[in-house]
């Protein structure tokens, strides 16, 4: 689990209760920390280059670290996720990326695809309409890692185009199956869900757009910051979606 800028570990924790649905799976659930040293705001950098490729900066780290619980723990090898928000929702695209034979399926909520920037300008723009450049698709040599997203349509930090482009950038590489669902919970935000299945019937891509939503992690708690209790419960739905994959 990658917390966003000026978000710590506890605070993450806190805010997505993914420890809750963790324990109850069970699953171990890990909470990387960004130094103020490597980023003043506390963000990953998922806009450099040097920290987009496999075996170097973040990725190696993160990477790592999970390598390092699954030495340690009994893990299942086939059955290791990431996610993330907003800035930590573009490391873990990054990680889905980059480290394929690693985790079996990636979250992003509020976040943007892997190469959506490539310096701080380029992502002060992409944050701000998405790229709408033609950034790293995936290579229909290599599987795709089964991606689930959430984006606020009010989301006025990171676009709601960033979204649609972590799908599309999975489309470009297969073709799907789409079905779409609309929604509402009680008191709370309407939404659309988005599922793409692949040849064999199996889910492989699910966007939750929710209606009305902003920069926050949908159904999450006062307890945490940038959380909106209005829901859906995107940890619910993220650890569902993550349970149906496993690597082969």
């Amino acid at each position: 689990m990658l917390h966003g800028c000026t978000q710590s570990p506890d605070d993450f924790a806190a805010g997505t209760r993914m420890n809750f649905s963790a324990e109850a799976q069970p699953c171990f659930v890990v909470y990387p920390a960004q130094r103020s040293e490597a980023n003043q705001a506390k963000c990953w950098n998922w806009f450099r280059t040097t920290d987009q490729q496999r075996g170097k900066g973040e990725p190696s780290l993160i990477a790592g670290i999970t390598r390092q619980i699954m030495r340690e723990y009994s893990v299942d090898p086939k059955r290791v996720y990431v996610a993330g928000l907003s800035a930590g929702a573009a490391a873990a695209a990054i990680m889905g990326a980059t480290y394929n034979d690693l985790y079996a399926a990636v979250g992003i909520h509020s976040g943007l695809a892997c190469g959506a920037a490539t310096d701080l300008p380029s992502a002060l723009l992409a944050m701000r309409q998405g790229s709408g450049s033609d950034h790293r698709a995936a290579s229909r040599d290599q599987p795709i890692v089964p991606t689930i997203v959430f984006h606020g349509d009010r989301d006025s930090t990171v676009h709601p185009n960033n979204g649609d482009e972590v799908i599309e950038q999975s489309l470009k590489a297969m073709g799907t199956q789409r079905d779409v669902h609309r929604g509402k919970v009680a008191g709370g935000h309407a939404y659309t869900r988005t599922v793409h299945s692949d040849a064999r019937g199996r889910q492989v891509l699910e966007h939750w757009s929710i209606h009305g939503a902003g920069h926050a992690w949908s159904g999450g708690s006062p307890a945490g910051s940038y959380t909106d209790p209005r829901g859906p419960d995107a940890t619910k739905e993220m650890l569902r979606f993550f349970l149906e994959h496993s690597l082969p």
